[in-house]
């Protein structure tokens, strides 16, 4: 490993410990990593949104036109109409003209939610709803040759998932009293959202878990067994410099915040 990748290597194991120090409290090592995020991410993303949308989709869809004639005399001029509606977004920042924003922002609104309703109505109600009115296969109803419940394309499978989609509508269902066999029915609808909402939960748990994984891996495997391997052929003393002056940061910082908890406990004594 090269001197300047294991800067770098370092650097983002340093960042990735600071992370971890919330854990602790909130402190300037957090604060530093949280910051250098959100700055990196902000610049990240206004590339990508001049390279990705106003170059190809305003600049490149103009560049018959000239500048200096504000691209009137360019083939396709109307593409100037939503770069203006873009520049009215910025008289947000104006006292007195902030009222301008809200055309361009109603316009947005408008458009955004009439593309957005029929996709979600496409991809989360209506194929939900033809999962749930699938064919019943009552000649494989316990699986394909043997007692299967994880096989979706069983009979009792599909069952389960009409009978639960029904229960958890019955549970939403308030104009009737929970009683009886309705109220039954509603109970089981609860077990079948507590289901859902534990297997979305745990699903999210272990994509975190996943992350956490991946950077402790990071930390021993790019950081540690690589940079600190005397046998690397780069392997160089200042790799233990750098390493021993981030130890010595760190535990200056415990220094310091040992000394101010007993400033504290003294004067509150």
């Amino acid at each position: 490993m090269e001197f300047s990748t294991f800067l770098w290597t370092t650097f983002g194991a340093f960042v990735t410990l600071a992370t971890f120090s919330f854990l602790y409290k909130d402190n300037p090592f957090y604060k530093f990593a949280e910051h250098l995020v959100v700055g990196v991410s902000a610049g990240y993303f206004v590339i990508i949104l001049w390279h990705n949308g106003l170059e190809p989709n305003l600049f490149q869809r103009l560049d018959d036109g000239s500048w200096y004639f504000l691209w009137l005399d360019s083939s396709r001029p109307w593409y100037l109409i939503p770069s203006l509606l873009g520049v009215m977004m910025w008289t947000r920042f104006s006292k007195n003209y902030s009222w301008v924003s809200r055309w361009p922002m109603a316009l947005y609104i408008g458009i955004a939610t009439g593309i957005a309703i029929p996709l979600e109505m496409a991809n989360r109600v209506n194929k939900q709803l033809y999962a749930t009115m699938s064919t019943i296969d009552w000649a494989n109803f316990l699986g394909h040759g043997h007692f299967n419940l994880l096989d979706t394309a069983s009979g009792l499978s599909q069952l389960l998932i009409f009978a639960g989609v029904i229960s958890a509508l019955v549970y939403f269902f308030f104009s009737k009293a929970h009683t009886g066999v309705f109220g039954g029915i509603a109970t089981f609808g609860i077990w079948i959202l507590m289901i859902g909402f534990g297997a979305s939960f745990g699903f999210t748990v272990m994509a975190r878990i996943s992350l956490f994984i991946n950077r402790v891996q990071y930390l021993d495997q790019n950081w540690i067994q690589n940079a600190f391997n005397t046998a690397n052929e780069n392997y160089s003393a200042w790799f233990q410099v750098v390493f021993w002056l981030i130890v010595l940061l760190i535990a200056g910082y415990i220094v310091r915040e040992l000394v101010t908890y007993h400033k504290t406990k003294s004067k509150t004594t």
